[in-house]
């Protein structure tokens, strides 16, 4: 049987409980934020070695199915 795990994460006490790109610090309305601002899959990959192509796909899908929560995240990460 394949277990299938979530490759996003979300942890209390890291990034403010905020939905994460696997382990990492990288928050998925952070990425899309860099996106917005116009910001090319190639460009954040460049800068961040650290993240896969795969980690910014999913951070889209996860947008995708999850815009309200992420559209919240960053409303108040502007606010702050």
């Amino acid at each position: 049987m394949l277990v299938e795990t979530s490759w996003v994460t979300k942890t209390p006490g890291v990034c403010g409980g905020d939905a994460c790109v696997r382990d990492t610090r990288y928050t998925i309305s952070g990425l899309v934020e860099w996106k917005r601002l116009g910001l090319t899959d190639e460009r954040i990959l460049e800068h961040h070695p650290d993240l896969s192509e795969a980690d910014l796909q999913t951070a889209w899908e996860y947008y995708a199915t999850h815009r309200d929560e992420i559209d919240e995240a960053i409303r108040e990460n502007a606010e702050a």
